[in-house]
């Protein structure tokens, strides 16, 4: 079945470590995503942590490809950037990610396969504080929000149905994180 934006397999991709705080931020907006809201079939929403060749599989069956990352830009802690398409060779030239080796890698073999999704997005976040602690630190937690509104905006732009929840599902990571904050108080 063809869709409107004639995106049939989009893939969401969450990166990062959430074990070093804000390294997280890619895993915990599309953990928040998948909490906050219905999406198509034709997405699918994956945990890619830090995980390198196991996500080359689902990567090279999309026609459209949206990364979710904390990003190391020259900007202040909290900027969100939208990096698309052409812009991700520039993009590469410098290390913005901790684990991009393994993005870079894939991306690569993608390219040399020729199996490019038609569309490429990362949504990324610079983080505030990379600790070896789990749960994002509270000014990323903050902009959170504004990281996840951009994911949603960058699935309706390629077609996809997105529905606010009636209920919202709190994920496994946000679980985890508010269970670490009440065993430290204790």
């Amino acid at each position: 079945m063809s869709h409107p934006e004639g995106f049939d397999n989009i893939l969401v991709i969450g990166m990062g470590n959430v074990l070093m705080q804000d390294e997280g931020i890619g895993v915990r907006a599309v953990e928040e995503l998948d909490g906050r809201y219905d999406v198509a079939d034709h997405v699918t929403l994956v945990d890619g942590g830090t995980t390198g060749m196991e996500l080359f599989g689902p990567m090279r069956q999309a026609d459209c490809l949206i990364v979710a990352d904390a990003v190391n830009a020259p900007l202040p802690p909290g900027s969100l950037v939208r990096i698309a398409d052409e812009e991700i060779n520039a993009f590469f030239q410098t290390k913005l990610s901790n684990h991009q080796l393994g993005l870079s890698d894939l991306l690569a073999l993608l390219k040399l396969k020729n199996e490019m999704p038609r569309r490429l997005v990362i949504i990324g976040m610079v983080p505030f504080e990379l600790n070896n602690q789990l749960g994002l630190s509270q000014p990323a937690a903050a902009a959170l929000e504004g990281m996840v509104d951009m994911l949603v905006h960058e699935l309706q732009s390629a077609g996809a149905q997105v529905s606010a929840r009636a209920q919202v599902q709190i994920g496994h990571w946000h679980q985890q994180a508010q269970l670490e904050v009440q065993t430290a108080c204790a």
